[in-house]
This record gives C-alpha cells, sequence and structure tokens, in this order.
C-alpha cells in the first residue's frame, strides 16, 4: 500500500471533501444568508426595531446612525425596520411564482411526456411561443390584462417561468418513461395513473426542485422590477422594489434610502444562486440525460 507524499495532502483532502458531499464555505455562508432571510419572512419583529410605517417627520431623510441603522426615508420611517419587513412581500411574490411554474410547469410536462403525440405537440409548441417573448416583457403584458398588485404579479411571474418547468419536466418524464422499470409496470398491467404517481413523478422530480431553487432568485428580481414600476403591492407595504423606486428621487440626499433596498436583493438573489447552483452539480448525474432525451 502506497503513501501519499505530505506535500500532496492539502491538494487532495479538498478533492475528497467534494468527492463526500460537503458543502464549501461559500455555500455555507449563503445558507447563512438565506436562514437570516427566511427569519425576516417568518417573523420580522425580531429583527426589526421600528414599526415599519412608524415615522416622524422631524428625523425624514436622516443618515445612518445607531438609532437608525440604515437611515430614515422622506416621512421618517426607519430604512432598517422596513428592509426587513419588505422580505416577506418580496419572497412572497417570489415563492408564489416559483411554486405556481413548478406545478404548472410539471404537469405539463408530463402530460407532454405521456400524453401522445399530439398533445406533446400542442404544450411544447405553446411553450416555445410563451420563450419567445422575454420573462419580464411577459409579465408586463399579463399583468397590463390582470390588474396590479401582489396576487396579479405572483401570477405574471410564474406564467412566465412555466415554460422551462415544462421542458424540464417532458425531458425527465421521456427519460424515466423509457426505464427498464416503468416498461415492466406496464407489462403487468398497472394502471397509468399508479405508473406516474409512484414512479414518473417521484424520480422527475429532483431536478424540477432544483431549477425551482435557482429560479426563485429570478422570480424576487422579476418582482423587485415589477414593484420598482408601481404594479406590484401598493403603498405603504414595505417591498424591496417599490422602495428602490422611492429612494431613487433622493439619491443626492439620502443615499441609504436605494442602496439598502437593492443590497437585499442582491444578496437574496446571490445566495438562492451560489445554493442552487451547488444542489444542480449534485444533481449533475442526472441532468445530463435530459438533455440527451428526445422524441
Amino acid at each position: 500500500m502506497t503513501t501519499l507524499p505530505r506535500a500532496t495532502w492539502p491538494a487532495v483532502l479538498p478533492r475528497r471533501r467534494r468527492r463526500a458531499g460537503t458543502p464549501p464555505p461559500g455555500v455555507w455562508a449563503a445558507a447563512a444568508v438565506l436562514a437570516l432571510i427566511a427569519v425576516a419572512v417568518v417573523w420580522p419583529d425580531l429583527l426589526a426595531t421600528h414599526a415599519p410605517d412608524q415615522g416622524d417627520p422631524v428625523d425624514a431623510l436622516a443618515p445612518p446612525s445607531l438609532g437608525h441603522p440604515f437611515g430614515t426615508d422622506q416621512l421618517g420611517r426607519d430604512v432598517y425596520s422596513r428592509v426587513v419587513h419588505g422580505a416577506r412581500p418580496s419572497l412572497t411574490i417570489g415563492l408564489g411564482a416559483t411554486t405556481i411554474a413548478v406545478l404548472a410547469g410539471s404537469l405539463l410536462g408530463v402530460l407532454a411526456a405521456t400524453g401522445g403525440r399530439v398533445l406533446d405537440e400542442l404544450i411544447m409548441r405553446v411553450s416555445d411561443v410563451f420563450l419567445a417573448f422575454p420573462g419580464l416583457l411577459l409579465s408586463l403584458l399579463i399583468v397590463a390584462v390582470l390588474g396590479t398588485g401582489t396576487l396579479n404579479a405572483t401570477l405574471a411571474i410564474g406564467a412566465s417561468l412555466v415554460p422551462g418547468f415544462v421542458r424540464l419536466a417532458r425531458g425527465q418524464a421521456l427519460v424515466v418513461r423509457n426505464s427498464d422499470y416503468v416498461r415492466t409496470a406496464v407489462t403487468l398491467g398497472r394502471r397509468r395513473t399508479d405508473i406516474l404517481g409512484r414512479h414518473v413523478l417521484p424520480n422527475a422530480l429532483p431536478p424540477l426542485l432544483v431549477l425551482a431553487m435557482i429560479n426563485v432568485g429570478t422570480a424576487v428580481i422579476a418582482g423587485s422590477s415589477l414593484s420598482f414600476l408601481g404594479l406590484g403591492p401598493k403603498p405603504p407595504t414595505p417591498e424591496w422594489g417599490a422602495m428602490l423606486s422611492e429612494g431613487r428621487d433622493f439619491l443626492g440626499t439620502a443615499w441609504s434610502l436605494a442602496v439598502f433596498p437593492g443590497l437585499a436583493v442582491t444578496a437574496t438573489v446571490l445566495a438562492v444562486n451560489v445554493v442552487g447552483r451547488w444542489l444542480q452539480r449534485r444533481f449533475e448525474g442526472r441532468l445530463p440525460s435530459v438533455e440527451r432525451s428526445g422524441r
């Protein structure tokens, strides 16, 4: 049995840790950020120091200080507390839109893969039409039809994300459908609903969840963009995109109004992407089979 020279240990040990699936420090840091954001969503009063709508005109546009770490806005409201309370509506739009996209996209993708050639052609061609539009533009078109508000913004963003999940779900379902254990179940006379529920959906789900994790960041950005344009939650609800819109008029006198909500959006999206990409690498052994699958 040969022993590795001591000089090679530092190069080998990180590789062994990666093989064991241990997340690198960057992933742990991103997970900590997500945990902090989760606390802000579930229990904002634990982190906030003021009520989000409590203002004092005397302290309007005050710079960051010990009493107001992020300063105050034009109405004297504490920006830090509004950023903390803004996590809930911002993440509600992001998570809600992603949930809609996962459910609708998974259902349509599995139907396309198992429902016959005509249904497959119909679903995939409609998905191609939706994919021809940029996501934010499609969301704007849907909001223009449905109207403004948190629910309509969530539905619009979710609809714009559906085509990506349709393609992935269809590819995974095709791979699972052609596997030996599914063919055996068909030979044994199992009902189609049992095959879909016990074999196709459970095995197609992990890559869809990874894509969902990554798309949460995309949905948060899209939700903040709609709120920035005044198409999201109505004032005085604290929401990161709406706070950015309010702060742009005061950049010269109170830079903190726009900088800190922007940093909150950036930190959330980066943390979601870091954790999502790490999960994607963990499942990359399954994902190439999707890319190779076809009709």
